[in-house]
């Protein structure tokens, strides 16, 4: 029996930070990138592969999930993936839940997103790719907060300051920041909730700008600063970072009547700041009625 799945990772975050009541949170930003997972089951082998084999974790789940099926089975699980390793790019939450619904899939067992939870909080803290659309997410504890909906689609244009970051290393260290820091989060919470219901790109753009800022506390974006000023430079909605990657890049309105104009001024601002340049799509999701 085979199986096949896939989930979309993020550019790094909108929003992320620890609210007044020590609550960790992030707001996802959905991109037009995606892991693929493809898990072929033999209930006459006797063990399991993992292609490439330096996905640990896949199959630490792979593992995890075929101990709960009542009939034991080996196989080969195969990933493959547009995103980025270890840049803020929600990867490895991809790779679990593309490999969670593909074993779902080729064994007949149901994975809705709350049982998927309950194996992922058991390897890492993880990011809310397992729900369509823009959500705000506790990945420390594994379980959703609250939908905030869907935007229409937005260019980032990127760069890469370079090295990647442990995400289940990062999210040890303790975080630096005072009440007035975690009253601001709340706030800014909210003003993200009401842009994303109102489809306020310009505010969303402001929030995520924020945050940026914010997190320099925890871990700098040495190229930030000028980072916004290349945004505002070119009319931007706004910077958003991976607030545990080395990922940072402008939020572009693709609906601007200017957008291929600001777009390659983005870009040739983005090559002088780190010599790399990288362009993606965010996702929109359509919204019943």
């Amino acid at each position: 029996m085979t199986g096949v799945s896939t989930a979309f990772g993020t550019f790094g975050e909108l929003l992320q930070g620890v609210l007044p009541g020590g609550d960790d949170f992030l707001v996802t930003l959905p991109i037009a990138r995606w892991s693929v997972a493809t898990f072929r089951s033999d209930p006459a082998a006797h063990r399991l592969r993992v292609v490439p084999d330096h996905k640990h974790k896949a199959r630490r789940l792979l593992s995890m999930i075929l101990a709960d099926n009542p009939v034991p089975a080996g196989g080969v699980l195969v990933l493959e993936s547009t995103l980025p390793e270890g840049k803020g790019f929600a990867s490895s939450s991809a790779d679990l839940v593309a490999t969670a619904r593909a074993v779902g899939n080729a064994l007949g067992i149901g994975m809705p997103p709350s049982r998927i939870e309950s194996y992922l909080r058991r390897i890492e803290p993880t990011d809310g790719v397992l729900y369509d659309g823009i959500v705000a997410f506790d990945h420390r504890r594994v379980e959703l907060r609250r939908t905030l909906g869907a935007l229409r689609p937005m260019s980032v244009v990127g760069v890469d300051e370079g090295g990647t970051v442990d995400t289940v290393a990062f999210n040890r260290l303790p975080k630096p920041f005072s009440d007035t820091d975690r009253q601001e989060y709340e706030r800014l919470l909210a003003r993200l909730t009401a842009a994303v219901r109102n489809g306020d790109l310009a505010e969303v753009g402001a929030v995520a700008t924020r945050s940026a800022v914010l997190n320099q506390a925890l871990r700098p974006k040495r190229t930030l600063d000028r980072m916004i000023a290349v945004c505002e430079e070119i009319g931007g909605l706004g910077v958003v970072v991976a607030h545990s990657g080395t990922s940072l890049g402008v939020l572009i309105d693709r609906a601007d009547p200017h957008w291929a104009r600001k777009v390659v001024r983005a870009s040739r601002g983005c090559f002088a700041l780190a010599g790399n340049v990288t362009t993606y799509v965010t996702l929109g999701f359509r919204q019943d009625p």
